[in-house]
C-alpha cells in the first residue's frame, strides 16, 4: 500500500509548505495552515487543460453582437457595468441568510425571459427546495435547468449536454472534484473546481456565476487566489435587521469598481430601489438634535445621503470609549485628534460613539467633515441645520481637502430638498440651485454651524 503523503496549505493565500507552521510566512497570517493530502491529476484531468487553439491577431478577432446580456434587474446591471459579459467567470459572496441564493434565482427567471438558457447547479439544496422558493418568488421559467449536484465532473458532464448560455453554481465551496483528495470546500478543491469553470466560461464563452461564502471575519472563504481567478466579485452585504440589501462590486473587469446596487428584501423577493436616498433619510428624527449631520458619499458612480449620528457624554472610567459603527474606527480617532488639537475641543474624559444611519459602511474620506461636525456640535450642545448637507476631507493640520464630483453630490442633494451645503473652499463653484457656503479648515466649518442656530 502506497504511503499517503500530505501538505500544509494556507487558507489565505494557498502557500504550501511540508509542515505545519504556526504563521504562514507567505501572507503572514497565523493559524491558517490545513492539512491537505498530497495527489496527482491523471492524465485524462491534465488533458482536459490543454488548448489546441493558435494566437490569432487582435485586428482579426471578432466580438460577437450580443457582449452584454442584461439581467433585467437594474439594479444587477449597474454593478456589472450593463449586464452580464458572455464567457465571464462571476463570484458572488456574502453572509449567510443574506439574500445570495434568492438574486441568482431571481436573475436566472428574468434570463430566461429573454430567451437564454440557465442551468442552475444546486449544491446545497434539493430540486424541491429550489421549486419552493422559486414559486415564492414567482418564477416560472421553461429554459431554467435544476441540477442538484456535488461533483465536478458530474456537472461538466451536463453542461456539456445542455450548452447552457448561463450557469449559476450554488455554491462552490460545497462541489468537489475527483481529481483531489481532500474534502469539499477545502482549499485544493476550490482552487480546482474554480479553474475548471474558468476553462469552460472562456472555451465555450458560458457565463458562470459562482455563490461564494464567507469567514466569521468577512472575507470570502477559501484561497485567495480566488477572486484573482474571477473576472467580477461582488459582495452582498446589509444588516439581518432591516429589510435592505446592498450589492457591492470589489472587482470588476468589465466595469466600475466599488459601485453599489441597492435591493429592499420582500415577501416576494428582493426589489429594486430607485431612490436610495429616501430610504436612508426616512430612518432620520424629524426634530433637530446636536449631534447630526447629513453628508453626501459617493459609491462608485452614485452619491448617497446618509445620515452620521454623534454622541458625546463623560465616562466613570480612567479611559474613554471610542465606539464606531458604519465607518472606520481609525478614521474616527484621527478626527477626534484634530478636534482636540487644532479646535480645543477636550475629549479626553469624555465617550464618544459615532454611528451611520441605515447599517451602510462609509469609506469615503468626504464624510469626514460630517463626522467631524456630528461630534463638535454634540459636544457643544448646537444643531447643525436639518436642511444642510456637509461634504469634505479634514486633513491634520485642520485643513478641509477637496474631494470629486462635488457637482454631482450637490444635485443630489438638491433633489433630495436640501437648502445649504458646507464644501471645502477648493471645491466652490457657481450655483444657483442651493447655498453654498466654503470653508477653508474646520473651525471655519464649526462656526458656520453654529452662526446657523
Amino acid at each position: 500500500m502506497a504511503k499517503v503523503k500530505s501538505k500544509w496549505v494556507c487558507t489565505e493565500c494557498g502557500y504550501e509548505t511540508a509542515g505545519y507552521l504556526g504563521k504562514c510566512p507567505e501572507c503572514g497570517a497565523w493559524g491558517t495552515l490545513t492539512e491537505e493530502v498530497q495527489y496527482t491529476a491523471s492524465k485524462q484531468a491534465q488533458d482536459e487543460f490543454i488548448n489546441t487553439e493558435k494566437p490569432e491577431l487582435l485586428k482579426d478577432i471578432h466580438i460577437g453582437e450580443e457582449v452584454r446580456v442584461s439581467t433585467n434587474i437594474s439594479e444587477f446591471d449597474r454593478i456589472l457595468g450593463g449586464g452580464l459579459v458572455q464567457g465571464s467567470l462571476v463570484l458572488i459572496a456574502g453572509d449567510p441568510g443574506i439574500g445570495k441564493s434568492t438574486i441568482l434565482l431571481q436573475t436566472s427567471g428574468e434570463l430566461c425571459k429573454n430567451n437564454k438558457k440557465v442551468l442552475y447547479i444546486s449544491a446545497e439544496e434539493s430540486a424541491s427546495q429550489l421549486k419552493l422558493r422559486a414559486e415564492r418568488l414567482s418564477i416560472n421559467a421553461d429554459n431554467l435547468y435544476i441540477y442538484p449536484q456535488t461533483s465536478m465532473e458530474s456537472i461538466k458532464a451536463q453542461i456539456e449536454a445542455i450548452s447552457p448560455d448561463i450557469v449559476v453554481i450554488d455554491s462552490i465551496q460545497a462541489v468537489y472534484s475527483q481529481n483531489v483528495a481532500s474534502s469539499a470546500g477545502s482549499v485544493s478543491q476550490i482552487r480546482e473546481c474554480t479553474n475548471l469553470l474558468m476553462h469552460i466560461a472562456k472555451s465555450k464563452n458560458i457565463t458562470t456565476v459562482v455563490i461564494g461564502h464567507v469567514t466569521k471575519e468577512g472575507n470570502i472563504a477559501g484561497p485567495k487566489v480566488l477572486e484573482h481567478m474571477v473576472d467580477t466579485v461582488i459582495y452582498f452585504e446589509g444588516d439581518k435587521y432591516k429589510s435592505y440589501r446592498m450589492l457591492r462590486a470589489m472587482k470588476n473587469r468589465f466595469g466600475n469598481t466599488s459601485e453599489v446596487g441597492i435591493f429592499e428584501m420582500c415577501t416576494t423577493g428582493l426589489k429594486c430601489v430607485t431612490n436610495p436616498n429616501e430610504l436612508f433619510l426616512n430612518e432620520r428624527s424629524q426634530v433637530a438634535v446636536p449631534g447630526s449631520a447629513i453628508v453626501v458619499t459617493n459609491e462608485g458612480t452614485r452619491p448617497l445621503l446618509v445620515e452620521i449620528q454623534a454622541l458625546v457624554g463623560t465616562t466613570p472610567y480612567p479611559t474613554p470609549r471610542r465606539v464606531a459603527n458604519g465607518v472606520d474606527t481609525s478614521r474616527v480617532l484621527q478626527i477626534l485628534a484634530v478636534l482636540e488639537k487644532r479646535v480645543g475641543l477636550n475629549l479626553s474624559k469624555q465617550d464618544v460613539y459615532v454611528n451611520v444611519m441605515g447599517g451602510i459602511d462609509v469609506s469615503e474620506p468626504s464624510a469626514d467633515l460630517g463626522i467631524a461636525l456630528a461630534v463638535a456640535t454634540c459636544a457643544r450642545d448646537v444643531v447643525v441645520d436639518p436642511q444642510t448637507v456637509i461634504i469634505g476631507e479634514i486633513g491634520l493640520s485642520g485643513e478641509i481637502h477637496p474631494v470629486n464630483n462635488i457637482e454631482k453630490r450637490l444635485n443630489e442633494a438638491v433633489m433630495s430638498g436640501f437648502k445649504k451645503a458646507i464644501i471645502p473652499y477648493a471645491n466652490r463653484i457657481e450655483y444657483d440651485k442651493i447655498e453654498i457656503v466654503p470653508v477653508k479648515r474646520l473651525m471655519d466649518a464649526i462656526s458656520a454651524c453654529i452662526s446657523a442656530k
